[in-house]
């Protein structure tokens, strides 16, 4: 027996010694404020708690040796230093989707009882176990400055009050239940007689599956059922916009990639439901993997019903052959991106529970609850109507969990055996699971002439977007429509290639392919700048995007901000001694013909409490706060009586959360519900209008498909536009970010901020060392380690100047910002180090030189 105490109480422990202190408080007693989000690799610290005055990893720290030690949660904390230190994190925005947030707390209370008055360089040491995908540490780091002066003064700290009203800082939606892990995420969700699920993928990129063998699994004690595709009632193949992603792949079919799913195990706990997944053994013919793009262009098909270059992006405008050929200054280049994991810190889980009428309910994290409800009641053959998606506010998205990854296989568990059921992911697990990043090949050709002025733009770009589809070809309609980027270019030839292979699929993730196009275009920019000896920033000025000019798509714009984010960071540029400077444009709206569509309901309850229902994903980019501060914008409707919920049982269908699009329209919606609302409130109370609902919808139904042959054409409803410039030192080391952004209308200056310089962190690693490398289908490595994701002390000072250009369409002038913030920042880094070698570099992530760039 093992005695210790545990938030006061003593506690005594008789299992393994080797199983983890992580482990015990989350599964045995529901301990859930402190999180898994490595799966034991210590690398995330999102599972730290207090050992004797110490801060440790609860992940690697194991049950043998705890006899007599002293362990606190934030659930033991002292209500006066957990209570300061949550509502300092608060009312710095410090947390956004939260997931880590109990972890940095953790680490802040044991740091402040060894160094009250810690120095910045202290707090990023103390830190460095930690990861955070979302704030780029920098509100972290100052909050834990504000929390050491606090305590140190006994000073009372409360959160913020705020008039909850647009332009105002109000505080993020649920922060401080979330900052103290009592907001719970779908993994921290625990029903009574809840079942637990694990699931068997394939050895091989690509083989046929000759059998399935699951008898000496299905005799181990603890399991309840063995499903395979056989035992699929419905469309065994579902997807985002094509329905080529098998649930599972049956006897005597084809593997696509290592992620496909070949059975699940329902048992008792997860561990028996591991222990039986490891007991199924498979019979496959192994056949070779196709891997390389190119190859796979006019290859042996992936999927027979379509060729692997499934689609392809055309459009031109002008002579471009010709342009160049006149054209005083041309760069050419083959450029290079690659695979990245997104990284977000709650890895995938699902909880799904038959209801009382033959249908199922889903707790699900997805970044489209609706889109999880179509295709669930596809795979389990009923209506729509039958699935009811609750959406648990995720621990970061950032567009990979727009698939179904495991809410299909838990929610058709649950309905077969009417029972509850979790599956949730190890971190091993979703890295070989989910889509990531497009790698996307880039030939370009950019010309211009004496004047400086950009005259013609060539491209042909590849995305490897793996077996399947996903939003590939929306990845690549991106890469080729932002090409140009924020600027005018007379003449364009433009082709991007979506293709299929047998590596992990790529689909959406920040940026959506914006990202890849800004790196070749501003390197290419530069090379001309010194070819020709034009000034880099003038240059970028001169042939920015203005209002009344076209996109290389051909639609004319309204309400540019680039030349006002280029002023913004004017100075910052001619001031550094090595300085990159990149821009950037980014769509808000799925657009392209396609509808971008939000409904919205209020409920009043009452006198206190408002219900305001919407179809947006709360992911941490703060979309809650938006629907509750335009609201508060229109009525005057005190904040803090508004909860906000989103739920498929609404019945107000919504698509994904991507796009940047979220804050428009779920804004602009909001504004429609509320005029009569508005209204009522000029005679009537709360009260009197208890039980009344009010609806309000926006769509925009009039974009176009890239090369439409339309006059006039409108792509995209809104973009967003931006600046940064990237400063080095002598040693060669980045010292500073400085990130100009034209938001159109700060909605909320503080979490407009932490989009920011969370989008330009990320930007830094995707430029400097994040990669997901693959060989033969298979991942090089599944460790999160490795992903090469920056912490506190490897993160730059970053600047974040705010631009409001107002636009026509989005509420109050809001345009969307949850993706441009890291667009343009692999390109200022690639810049910067141009300027200080006279290396152009040509690939991602950079390389100290690269000599083989074609210029």
């Amino acid at each position: 027996m093992i005695s210790f105490t545990l938030n006061g109480k003593k506690i005594r422990y008789e299992g393994s010694t080797n199983r983890s202190l992580l482990n015990f408080l989350r599964t045995e007693l529901h301990i859930t404020s402190i999180k898994d989000g490595c799966s034991a690799q210590a690398a995330c610290g999102a599972c730290t708690v207090e050992i004797n005055g110490k801060a440790m990893l609860s992940c690697v720290t194991k049950m043998g040796k705890l006899e007599g030690v002293k362990i606190f949660t934030p659930d033991g904390f002292p209500p006066y230093v957990l209570k300061t230190i949550a509502n300092i994190f608060v009312n710095e925005g410090a947390v956004q989707c939260g997931f880590c947030t109990p972890g940095f707390i953790s680490r802040t209370k044991v740091l402040l009882q060894s160094n009250p008055s810690p120095s910045i360089e202290d707090i990023q040491k103390a830190i460095k176990p930690h990861l955070c995908r979302c704030t780029g540490y920098k509100k972290i780091e100052k909050a834990i400055q504000k929390s050491a002066k606090a305590i140190q003064t006994n000073e009372t700290v409360e959160i913020r009050k705020s008039s909850g009203k647009v332009g105002d800082s109000y505080p993020k939606y649920d922060a401080f239940e979330t900052a103290i892990g009592k907001r719970k995420f779908v993994d921290d969700i625990f029903l009574d007689n809840m079942l637990h699920a694990a699931l068997k993928f394939s050895d091989h990129p690509r083989a046929r599956i000759i059998k399935i063998d699951i008898s000496a699994a299905e005799i181990i004690p603890g399991v309840k059922r063995i499903f395979t595709a056989k035992d699929i009632p419905g469309e065994q193949y579902v997807g985002l916009i094509l329905n080529d992603w098998p649930l599972m792949i049956n006897e005597g079919d084809t593997t696509n990639y290592i992620g496909d799913v070949l059975a699940g195990v329902v048992a008792e706990t997860e561990e028996i439901a591991r222990q039986a997944v490891e007991a199924i053994t498979i019979d496959y013919e192994v056949l070779k993997p196709i891997t390389d793009v190119f190859k796979a262009i006019d290859g042996e098909r992936i999927h027979s019903v379509r060729p692997n270059n499934f689609e392809t992006t055309q459009f031109t405008l002008g002579d471009v052959e010709r342009a160049i050929s006149k054209s005083a200054f041309v760069s050419k280049g083959k450029y290079r991106t690659q695979r990245i994991e997104h990284g977000f810190l709650e890895k995938e889980a699902a909880v799904a529970r038959p209801d009382k009428n033959g249908g199922i309910e889903v707790f699900s994290q997805s970044q489209g609850v609706y889109e999880d409800r179509r295709q669930i009641a596809m795979v389990l053959g009923i209506p729509e109507e039958k699935v009811r998606i609750i959406l648990i506010p995720n621990g970061g998205g950032f567009g990979g969990k727009e698939d179904l990854s495991v809410q299909g296989q838990t929610a058709l568990f649950s309905f077969l055996l009417n029972k509850p059921v979790k599956l949730s992911l190890s971190r091993e697990e979703s890295i070989r699971l989910h889509p990531k990043r497009h790698p996307v090949y880039m030939d370009i050709t950019l010309a211009a002439d004496t004047n400086g002025k950009l005259t013609a733009l060539k491209l042909r770009a590849v995305g490897d977007t793996g077996a399947y589809a996903s939003v590939g070809m929306k990845v690549m309609e991106r890469v080729a429509g932002h090409a140009a980027g924020g600027y005018y270019i007379p003449e364009v030839d433009i082709e991007a290639k979506t293709v299929y292979t047998n590596n992990i699929p790529s689909g959406a993730m920040r940026g959506f392919g914006a990202n890849q196009a800004a790196f070749a275009l501003e390197s290419c920019i530069d090379d001309i700048c010194y070819q020709a000896n034009f000034d880099r920033w003038k240059f970028r000025y001169d042939n920015a995007l203005v209002d009344g000019l076209t996109t290389s798509t051909g639609q004319k714009l309204e309400a540019v901000g680039i030349r006002a984010c280029l002023k913004a960071v004017k100075e910052d540029f001619y001031n550094a001694k090595y300085a990159g400077i990149a821009c950037a444009i980014k769509n808000s709206g799925v657009g392209n013909g396609m509808d971008d569509e939000s409904k919205v309901i209020i409920e009043i309850v009452g006198e206190n409490k408002i219900i305001l229902k919407h179809g947006w994903t709360e992911m941490g980019q703060g979309v809650h706060n938006m629907a509750l501060q335009t609201l508060c914008e229109e009525t005057g409707i005190e904040a803090g009586i508004i909860r906000v919920e989103v739920d498929t049982k609404a019945q107000i269908k919504t698509g994904m959360t991507t796009s940047s699009r979220a804050t428009a329209l779920v804004g602009l919606a909001v504004i429609d519900a509320a005029k009569n609302l508005k209204n009522d409130l000029k005679t009537l109370s709360l009260r009197d209008l208890s039980g009344k609902v009010y609806k309000g919808r926006f769509i925009c139904d009039w974009t176009s498909k890239p090369g439409t042959d339309k006059e006039n054409p409108i792509i995209h409803y809104s973009y967003g536009y931006a600046a940064q410039v990237c400063s080095i030192n002598d040693d060669g080391e980045i010292t500073k970010i400085i990130a100009a952004h034209d938001a159109g209308k700060i909605m909320n200056p503080m979490l407009f901020e932490g989009q920011i310089e969370g989008g330009v962190h990320m930007g830094l690693g995707y430029a400097l060392r994040e990669d997901l490398p693959m060989k033969d289908g298979f991942l090089i490595h599944d460790s999160m380690r490795k992903l090469g994701i920056l912490r506190a002390h490897e993160t730059p000072e970053i600047i974040v100047k705010g631009v409001e250009v107002k636009d026509p369409v989005g509420p109050y002038g809001a345009k969307g910002i949850g993706e441009i913030g890291l667009v343009p920042t692999a390109a200022a880094v690639a810049n910067a180090f141009y300027a200080f070698d006279g290396n152009k570099r040509i690939e991602l992530p950079l390389k100290k030189r690269n000599d083989d760039a074609d210029s």
